[in-house]
């Protein structure tokens, strides 16, 4: 039964984000954003199981932690940095059309996503040789963000290519002036982090992201604007190239993204929400990423904050992110996926309506 609901949940995410962009083929008259998405999701899905093996080679292997749920003691040993398979490629194929468009905005994208990689791969890379899944200090991953993120932020603003109007209609907008700044940072450091904290069960962050980035494609199609056309075309080949991988990182994962694969596709979320001005609805469209974050900065200050009153700390929840909570109140792990990825759906569905009726 359980192996029945692992075929049939992502076979139907599958034809679910293949249909969706059908419709954007027929309704934008190009088979580009199909053939994007196809093409990312073959160049994922060969990588990902070939690379399996050289991964295993070299020994990069998860170690888990000893407080996580007791079940996954069983994923010790299953190889891990398997975002390298998703971001390379991406990596690659935004080089190559940044030199065809000649695109400084791209070229700064280029950049922080892979400073966003680097990190993330240190991450792993020091936890695997500590061998007890503790890589860089939160302090230290938090500051290589903050630096990536000012870098980014920064250059693009003087550029002109962050805007300050944050569109909520054609008919309304809201002049944010020089907030666009801390919510641009907040946008692109907030979401590495809540992917990264969504990583947590199998299959989870890569299907979440290959929903969202279908969603953000699409969004950024509804705005009808030539110059932001590359954008989509980069949303809907990630959302192959995180499907492509799923196939291998569903339950029971055959490999694990790592903070190599997290962080950057966070990251890559962030940048083209700021680079297009899709604030509103990647907010929308990453609930799930949100509700994780937040169920970990709600836990922390909850206990902190009854530990000084009280002197004994207490917990909202069983553990955090949510997704453990659930977990230790006996829902089987598969299960929590598959209704997060259907909440994730949801969420998207309900952003396109929103940004075609406002």
């Amino acid at each position: 039964m359980i192996g029945k609901i692992k075929k049939s949940s992502y076979t139907f995410l599958f034809f679910f984000i293949s249909f969706a962009l059908v419709i954007n083929t027929y309704i934008y008259q190009s088979f580009l954003f199909l053939s994007f998405f196809l093409t990312f999701f073959f160049i994922s899905l060969t990588l990902t199981k070939y690379g399996i093996r050289v991964i295993n080679k070299l020994n990069f292997l998860q170690n888990i932690k000893t407080e996580s749920p007791s079940s996954h003691q069983k994923k010790k040993n299953t190889p891990t940095v398997g975002g390298i398979f998703i971001i390379w490629p991406f990596l690659i194929l935004l080089l190559f059309i940044k030199i065809k468009l000649e695109s400084i905005a791209l070229a700064l994208l280029f950049v922080c996503i892979l400073s966003f990689f680097i990190v993330g791969f240190i991450d792993d890379y020091l936890s695997i040789n500590k061998k007890d899944n503790t890589g860089l200090k939160p302090y230290e991953k938090f500051l290589f963000q903050t630096l990536i993120a000012n870098f980014f932020i920064i250059l693009s603003f003087n550029k002109g290519y962050i805007n300050s109007p944050i569109m909520i209609s054609d008919n309304w907008s809201i002049d944010s002036n020089l907030m666009i700044l801390p919510i641009a940072f907040i946008t692109l450091v907030g979401l590495s982090n809540a992917v990264n904290l969504t990583d947590g069960l199998d299959g989870l962050a890569s299907g979440c992201s290959a929903i969202v980035f279908c969603g953000l494609g699409t969004e950024i199609l509804l705005n009808n604007d030539q110059e932001l056309m590359v954008y989509s075309l980069l949303c809907f080949a990630m959302s192959g190239l995180c499907m492509g991988f799923l196939k291998f990182n569903k339950y029971p994962a055959k490999i694990f993204m790592g903070d190599t694969g997290s962080l950057a596709i966070g990251a890559t979320l962030g940048c083209i929400s700021i680079l297009t001005t899709s604030y509103l609805t990647l907010f929308i469209f990453s609930g799930i990423f949100i509700i994780e974050a937040l169920s970990v900065l709600i836990q922390v200050t909850f206990f902190k904050l009854t530990k000084r009153f009280f002197k004994k700390g207490k917990r909202l929840f069983l553990m955090t992110p949510i997704h453990h909570h659930f977990e230790l109140m006996g829902v089987k792990e598969e299960k929590i996926v598959e209704n997060f990825w259907k909440t994730n759906i949801l969420l998207v569905i309900l952003g396109i309506v929103l940004k075609i009726n406002l």
